[in-house]
């Protein structure tokens, strides 16, 4: 087993969570015939077609995240262009009541894969409409919200999301929220982007003081 080898990977995965991928492992001189043996003698631990973990590296506490990273890796996520979206980007920020069982991503332009579990669609965002999140660029809480509701989810699941963003203080923008709502509100049945976003608030629970952001 070749220590420099492992030493290689090591400073890889540093970065990202113990986590290689076969491509960058490639481009740092270890072959694809070399991660096998390493995986076979538990130096690494196959996560998915194209990803090893570093034995011993931690796992997230929450098993959707180290999915969610995982997808992202195995998409080139690295590169940054690669957005966690929807389902996947509530459970990074930790609001909703959902269990996804597949990641979502969006990226500025077309492109396919064959992974399973992985949803891939196009969208160019603003980049005020991006953060990290366990070290993962993610939509902003305000764009989550919109995308779940441009995502047909059920809106009194999008309220839970919500009260659970301003519980957790997360829900820095409202008046950027009611921006993003906006081309949503009239098939919603609502008159405007603030008065959707007014009502989510009202569901969630706001007092005055919340809804008077979306005006300031």
């Amino acid at each position: 087993m070749s220590f420099r080898m492992i030493a290689t990977l090591g400073a890889i995965g540093a970065g990202q969570w113990g986590m290689v991928t076969t491509q960058q492992a490639g481009e740092a001189g270890v072959p694809r015939s070399a991660l096998a043996r390493l995986a076979a003698a538990g130096a690494i631990e196959r996560l998915a077609q194209g990803v090893y973990r570093m034995a011993g590296a931690p796992s997230a506490h929450e098993p959707a995240i180290d999915m969610i990273r995982v997808h992202w890796l195995a998409l080139g996520g690295a590169a940054r262009t690669v957005v966690a979206a929807g389902k996947s980007a509530a459970a990074l920020h930790g609001i909703g009541d959902w269990f996804p069982s597949d990641s979502d991503f969006v990226t500025p332009e077309r492109r396919t894969t064959r992974l399973p579990h992985v949803q891939l669609r196009i969208r160019r965002l603003e980049s005020v409409d991006v953060t990290g999140v366990h070290g993962l660029p993610t939509m902003t809480v305000e764009r989550t919200v919109a995308d779940l509701v441009e995502s047909w989810e059920d809106l009194s699941l999008v309220a839970d999301a919500v009260e659970h963003a301003m519980h957790r203080g997360v829900l820095l923008w409202p008046k950027r929220l009611a921006e993003l709502l906006e081309p949503l509100a009239r098939r919603n049945q609502m008159e405007s982007g603030v008065a959707f976003a007014d009502r989510l608030l009202l569901e969630a629970g706001a007092d005055a003081s919340w809804r008077a952001r979306l005006r300031g």
